[in-house]
């Protein structure tokens, strides 16, 4: 397209949250459909695009991996309900706010405890 400017939606350039939930209770970490259900509907409410989606549970009672992809980066869960525990990675780009996703999840999840490490990532160090 000569003489347009093309505009680019998301820059590099973005918020990466890594969240330790722990105290949760063991039957909400253990069910890949509601653990996807759950990330999708944190990637909606963060104004996140889904673009594909994959879950794998471990067996009955045992733990999940999954990951939701976003036009915007991604959102993981991999949990351990045999410890109450699950470990979260959010990383958004453009206007998408991963703060409400992980408040999302947060409510949903109902941990005891939240260890957070937030880091601001762009190609321009």
């Amino acid at each position: 397209m000569s003489g347009t400017v093309c505009e680019r939606i998301h820059l590099p350039a973005g918020s990466h949250l890594l969240a330790d939930l722990s105290g949760i209770h063991a039957s909400r970490l253990s069910d890949c459909d509601e653990l996807e259900a759950l990330l999708r509907s944190a990637a909606a409410a963060a104004g996140a695009r889904v673009l594909h989606s994959h879950f794998h549970g471990f067996g009955e009672g045992l733990g999940v991996t999954g990951v939701v992809l976003l036009a915007e980066s991604h959102i993981s869960i991999h949990t351990w309900p045999e410890d109450g525990f699950a470990a979260v990675d959010i990383f958004m780009c453009g206007a998408s706010q991963p703060q409400t996703a992980l408040a999302v999840i947060q409510d949903a999840l109902a941990p005891q405890g939240c260890q957070l490490n937030t880091i601001r990532r762009s190609a321009n160090n």
